[in-house]
């Protein structure tokens, strides 16, 4: 079939829905009609070898559900310095087992003023220091030959102040002031601040910025260097759409929709999770089938599980096909420091609980802070209260409260409330970095083990485990960010130092660090990817073992009978339970019953049984 005949088919299939959202939205039939017309050109401009995985992924819509997928995210310039040295380094991806690989932000942003590569200044040009559009294109051909699928930050809420637009805007032009929120009036911006949170509040806080030159207000919900996109015009919708479109023909294969929640503002609200705003991610699920259908969308919605279901839509009105499992990330955390998985269990019931069709992307570490968005409502009624109960995690993290081995920093800290998020690798949230600075091994040891137990635990979830770049071997905490004027401020750059080479050839050398996080993660992602038991289609349930410090969680299919156990106190522990037949220990081999496990501390267990071997 013909390149434009696949788009006529693809178009009409969704054309219907399309314009009467965009009706509904906007109610103007040429800005649709405009919108058609550049959805038939990216079509056509679309590669041969993109258009033919759109359409290997088509006939296989379940491409991205199975066992085999493992992501990683890094910074392009930490890692490798450029595109042209990431696309050097594929064959050490694919040494990690790594298929998904999710580039930090790398498009044009002002120098100081980036918000760590979130405040572009140009959605069709990649950071000089990092390369070219022709390197992205390149190195997602390179990526593609080796199986490994690509994905990049799609920023739409906001654009720099350093943008054409806002340039022009400042200068007073009506069509590029309209495409954001300006404000002559103070008492508009204050009407707002009445419902709308603030993201920042103590680095940056409010949500408008008063521009001297112009006398007037612009809304900036994160950084006064990042104005707010009015999706009300039209304009704004179509030609983010065709920067969307435009990054998805370089090679993308998943484009992470940045704050998503926040891209409609309606006065009188909070400006989150408005109907508005899952009309626009609609409109892109359906624009992304016409033209790359290969194209996944990956929604950053920063809520509990049970709250971003809608932004998977419907299975007959589908949203985004992937969100972070962001609450259980910091849940983890919390089970960590209090060696009590009762919340963590609650919270994974709550996610077992949604429709299978619903992919959740699960990580341990990200670039971000981590914020203790943690289910208070139950800690209350456990008796803990919140602000005291933050102040107990931020003190363990970084190493002040008794017993803790952690180090790292806060972010956000504000002294009066003592509310603070956290910032550190997770080798040195498990206590490596205090072991290796004291030179104790069985402090070692033990902080090993608990991060390959963390690791196994994330690998058990039901959906995508994503690494943090360096993870793979240990990478501790970075200080040098410190003596860096442009990321002093900011203590998340104690996470995102630059990859260690160096070390990171000792993966291979017996005993050291780095061979131990290497080959332990190796073996664990080697036996998941061999057993469609982890297969994010797979039943999975939390198992109560009657113990507060122990997570058991249960895996099954038709073939096999999966449970792993985690320990997330620090000394030995007992699942009270009882299997019948006889249970195969993934890691060492080991054959034996399961009645009343003993689980060492801060260790795990992955344990199977053929149902056929009953």
């Amino acid at each position: 079939m013909k390149i434009e005949e696949v788009f006529r088919e693809r178009l009409n299939r969704h054309h219907d829905e399309l314009r009467w959202l965009y009706m509904e939205l906007y109610n103007n039939s040429d800005m649709f009609a405009e919108l058609c017309d550049q959805m038939y050109r990216f079509a056509m401009e679309r590669a041969a070898e993109f258009r033919r995985l759109d359409t290997q992924r088509e006939k296989a819509p379940g491409w991205f559900r199975k066992n085999d997928m493992l992501g990683m995210m890094l910074y392009i310039d930490n890692f490798a310095g450029n595109l042209k040295g990431v696309k050097e380094k594929l064959d050490y991806l694919k040494s990690c087992n790594v298929n998904c690989l999710h580039l930090m932000p790398f498009l044009e942003t002002p120098k100081g003023r980036s918000d760590g590569g979130y405040a572009v200044a140009d959605f069709r040009k990649v950071q000089p220091e990092l390369g070219t559009m022709k390197d992205l294109v390149e190195l997602a051909k390179a990526c593609h030959k080796k199986q490994i699928n690509l994905c990049m930050d799609f920023v739409m809420n906001h654009t720099s102040e350093e943008h054409e637009w806002a340039k022009k805007a400042r200068q007073g032009d009506g069509e590029y002031m309209s495409r954001y929120f300006f404000f002559d009036n103070p008492a508009i911006p204050r009407e707002y601040d009445r419902t709308v949170p603030q993201v920042f509040p103590t680095t940056a806080p409010g949500n408008f910025t008063y521009l001297n030159e112009r006398g007037s207000y612009v809304m900036t919900s994160f950084y006064p260097y990042q104005w707010d996109l009015n999706y009300k015009n039209p304009r704004v919708f179509n030609e983010m759409m065709y920067n969307f479109l435009f990054l998805a023909n370089q090679g993308m294969d998943i484009i992470r929709i940045d704050a998503v929640p926040y891209i409609w503002k309606e006065l009188g609200t909070q400006c989150r999770n408005l109907p508005q705003v899952h009309t626009i991610v609609r409109m892109m699920r359906m624009i992304s089938e016409i033209v790359c259908p290969g194209v996944l969308l990956l929604g950053e919605v920063v809520m509990e599980p049970e709250k971003v279901v809608p932004y998977f839509g419907t299975v007959e009105k589908p949203e985004c096909h992937m969100l972070y499992n962001v609450t259980t990330m910091a849940t983890t955390w919390n089970s960590v420091a209090t060696r009590d998985v009762r919340l963590l269990k609650k919270q994974m019931d709550i996610v077992n609980g949604l429709p299978k069709d619903y992919l959740f992307l699960n990580y341990l570490r990200c670039h971000d802070d981590i914020g203790w968005g943690l289910d208070y409502g139950t800690l209350k009624s456990w008796g803990m209260d919140e602000a005291e109960h933050k102040y107990f995690l931020n003190c363990y993290f970084t190493g002040n409260q008794q017993g803790s081995e952690s180090r790292g920093e806060l972010y956000n800290d504000d002294p009066v409330t003592r509310d603070a998020r956290f910032c550190g690798t997770t080798a040195s949230m498990c206590g490596v970095e205090s072991a290796v600075y004291e030179r104790d091994e069985e402090k070692l040891s033990n902080a090993i083990r608990l991060d390959l137990m963390l690791h196994a635990y994330m690998f058990t979830q039901s959906g995508i485990p994503m690494l943090y770049s360096g993870d793979e071997i240990g990478q501790l905490n970075d200080y040098a960010y410190r003596e860096n004027p442009e990321k002093r401020e900011d203590s998340r750059y104690i996470h995102r130092g630059s990859f260690p080479w160096k070390l990171a050839k000792l993966n291979q050398e017996k005993g050291t660090l780095q061979e131990r996080m290497f080959s332990g993660l190796r073996q664990l992602e080697e036996i998941r990817r061999s057993r469609k038991v982890f297969d994010s289609s797979t039943a999975t349930y939390t198992y109560d073992v009657k113990d507060p410090a122990v997570l058991g969680i249960l895996r099954e299919n038709e073939e096999e009978r999966f449970i792993g156990l985690f320990n997330f106190a620090d000394e030995e522990r007992t699942a009270w339970m009882e299997e019948e037949g006889v249970f195969t220990n993934l890691i060492t081999g080991e054959k034996g019953a399961l009645c009343n496990v003993t689980v060492p501390g801060h260790d795990f267990l992955w344990l199977s049984r053929k149902k056929e071997e009953k």
